[in-house]
């Protein structure tokens, strides 16, 4: 009866709205994350070549992160309404907003990784026969995860906030049910929705840096020796002073 109560009087907490619209909670989640990961999974796979093309010099670096900055700049529902004409009302249409957007964060990090690369480093893989691919792949892309992998992180946190603009055209996962809610002042649903948004992006954080933990190994800080408690040491009492020695008296003997 509390429960029917709650979605009568339009509480904030109301689990009985959650019980009721589970499915529609778990469907709305579930776009968002195959939206969230299907964005930035593309956008890492198209910014590790515009990185590599940029670090070629600025002739090529001013253009490409002057474009990506740009994107980030242009307003969400512009970007939509830009790239309507191209995708209609579909999910391709957020996607590619979200992609380009990811773009400015994961373009910039794997540059800062590529050039955080030491030169001797690749001095050394060429004096051993490295080749250009060879030397990428398995030298200067492990050595660039740390960076790599942060830039990721934030691309896919930013990416799940969003993701929510896209329920102008339907598919903006819980987006769906955050502005329709907001409109008719439906609290339960508002709150409910926007707390599993929050959640996504913890989880989705936590989850990489886990993997990010795990792939580099090298970047965790070493453990310093087992300090010992030191032992408490009293001061060795001098020893006495002696009186100085006194040259013996010798009584003169008469003859």
């Amino acid at each position: 009866m509390a429960g029917q109560n709650c979605l009568v009087a339009n509480d904030w907490i109301c689990w009985d709205y959650v019980t009721s619209r589970s499915q529609e909670l778990t469907d709305a989640t579930v776009q968002h994350v195959w939206i969230t990961g299907v964005s930035v999974l593309i956008g890492l796979a198209l910014s590790l070549p515009l990185a590599l093309l940029a670090r070629r010099g600025r002739r090529w670096a001013a253009p490409v992160l002057g474009l990506t900055t740009l994107l980030y700049t242009v307003p969400s529902l512009a970007m939509f309404s830009l790239l309507l004409p191209l995708f209609g009302l579909s999910a391709s249409l957020v996607v590619t907003g979200l992609v380009l957007y990811s773009l400015t964060i994961l373009v910039r990090n794997a540059m800062a990784g590529l050039e955080a690369v030491p030169e001797e480093v690749r001095e050394a893989a060429r004096g051993m026969g490295y080749g250009p691919a060879r030397l990428l792949w398995q030298v200067e892309l492990p050595l660039a995860l740390p960076a790599l992998l942060a830039g990721v992180r934030i691309a896919t946190v930013s990416t799940v906030a969003l993701t929510t603009v896209g329920s102008i055209v339907g598919k903006g996962g819980l987006g769906n049910l955050i502005a329709p809610a907001v409109n008719s002042s439906f609290k339960a649903q508002v709150l409910t929705a926007s707390v599993l948004c929050v959640l996504l992006a913890l989880v989705a954080d936590l989850l990489l840096l886990g993997v990010q933990r795990l792939l580099t190994p090298w970047t965790r800080a070493p453990r310093g020796p087992r300090r010992t408690r030191p032992v408490a040491t009293t001061p060795e009492t001098p020893a006495p002073a002696t009186a100085p020695a006194t040259a013996p008296t010798t009584a003169t003997k008469g003859a």
